[in-house]
């Protein structure tokens, strides 16, 4: 055989093997993963997080009568500990209730912190819109008040008494009724909520140290 043949053969061998190895390797590897990655698209990662558990709370509307509080239960989140679950409740009684409920705190009134002191006393700190959008009137200020106090101690045994600040300090009063240099326990103000146009006195002041 002459050089140039055996080269052709040599050639036609190594073409042969060429396409041998396209057509037994790398096409079934091809084809297998182009098949994997249809049939198996990219996981979707989803979140599984619980729902927030929930407790119910008691919270304090404007009565039909425009005089009084009424006690309406709600669902509200559930906190750890005093101080979350007081904050959930105040969140609560401050957001605007659907109709025909009317809220007793002026509109956006914000929270801006709420501790508890020694002897079950707690504070609720709030912001300027408490005083600013307040209506006036000696009735509406004292339901503003009762309701912070009521929705406090009547859901949070550990709360005795609760007084309000204004702006991170004590303030005398909202609009000149309610003495806020005290503390209020639970039902203290409600009997007292007169009719529209009576008056009503203040309750006696507690002895300063």
């Amino acid at each position: 055989m002459t050089a140039g043949r055996w080269v052709t053969a040599l050639a036609g061998v190594l073409l042969v093997a060429a396409l041998a190895w396209a057509l037994f390797v790398v096409l079934p590897d091809w084809y297998s993963s182009d098949s994997q990655s249809a049939a198996s698209p990219a996981p979707v990662t989803t979140s599984s997080r619980a729902s927030t558990p929930k407790i119910k709370a008691t919270l304090f509307f404007v009565a039909e009568n425009g005089a009084s509080l009424m006690e309406t239960e709600r669902e509200i989140p559930f906190g750890e500990g005093v101080l979350e679950q007081g904050r959930h409740i105040l969140e609560a009684q401050f957001a605007t209730p659907a109709a025909p409920l009317v809220s007793p705190i002026p509109a956006g009134t914000t929270l801006r912190a709420f501790f508890v002191g020694n002897q079950g006393r707690a504070y609720v700190d709030l912001g300027s819109e408490v005083v600013t959008a307040n209506p006036g009137g000696s009735l509406n200020e004292r339901l503003t008040v009762a309701a912070i106090v009521e929705s406090l101690t009547a859901n949070l045994p550990a709360i005795i008494e609760v007084q309000i600040l204004v702006g991170g300090h004590e303030v005398d009063t909202l609009a000149g009724h309610v003495d806020l240099r005290r503390a209020w326990t639970r039902h203290a103000l409600l009997p007292a909520v007169p009719l529209p146009g009576a008056s009503f006195p203040e309750p006696p002041k507690p002895a300063r140290n």
